[in-house]
């Protein structure tokens, strides 16, 4: 299996309607609530270059594009799914990684989050860096939550005024993630210094009892 992951452009546009019917119905084979996208949509994240697609060959095995939301401050990843003949072999995680990497060389200083109910994708998520959040420190803009109206689950979101639903909001905030990368790596470099005046301390006291004896010499 030679499976590449690239950025979708116009040439990809046959796949668009493949796509919206595997994440469909694997919605409704796991009896979980997803909004629904139309081809039209997905070739439009193709135009602006805001897919990831999965092939083997020409064949279709794997998706998920990126929306920028409030001015670019918040990106998520959507529509991540996975093709029925590829499952149970780490392409999610993989497709995960690339859109991810992808994100944050595309777009540095946004806070990357989604919403979801399905635990593989919180596992990926924890290991890329994600913090589980409460949809308050998401997006506020309501076009955003309006893409969940064609979700099973949406009367719940209503109820509770776009603040908690059955999904998980995940949020990875580069800005956190910095300082916390330098604060990790200024504790490294303060035990290297603490280690190397403790073997010149050590060296240093060695010093002179290493005369004495060779004065009983």
């Amino acid at each position: 299996m030679n499976i590449n992951i690239v950025v979708a452009d116009e040439k990809h546009y046959k796949y668009a309607e493949e796509i919206c019917e595997t994440i469909y119905n694997s919605a409704i084979v796991r009896g979980t609530g997803i909004a629904k996208r139309t081809p039209e949509y997905i070739q439009k994240k193709m135009d602006q270059r805001q897919a990831i697609i999965a092939l083997d060959g020409d064949t279709f095995a794997g998706f998920c594009y990126i929306e920028k939301w409030q001015n670019g401050e918040f990106v998520v990843h959507s529509g991540l799914i996975v093709h029925p003949d590829y499952r149970s072999v780490g392409l999610a995680k993989k497709i995960k990684r690339f859109v991810f990497n992808y994100t944050r060389k595309k777009f540095p200083e946004s806070k990357i989050f989604g919403i979801t109910t399905g635990l593989a994708v919180m596992k990926i998520n924890s290991e890329l860096g994600y913090k589980p959040v409460t949809f308050s420190e998401l997006t506020d803009d309501p076009e955003f939550w309006n893409g969940c109206r064609t979700c099973t689950n949406f009367n719940i979101l209503q109820s509770k005024e776009n603040k908690m639903c059955l999904c998980t909001g995940m949020l990875f905030d580069p800005k956190a993630q910095k300082e916390q990368d330098d604060t990790t790596e200024k504790n490294a470099f303060d035990k290297k210094v603490i280690l190397h005046l403790k073997k010149i301390k050590q060296a240093f006291l060695l010093k002179p009892a290493k005369k004495e004896i060779e004065k009983l010499h």
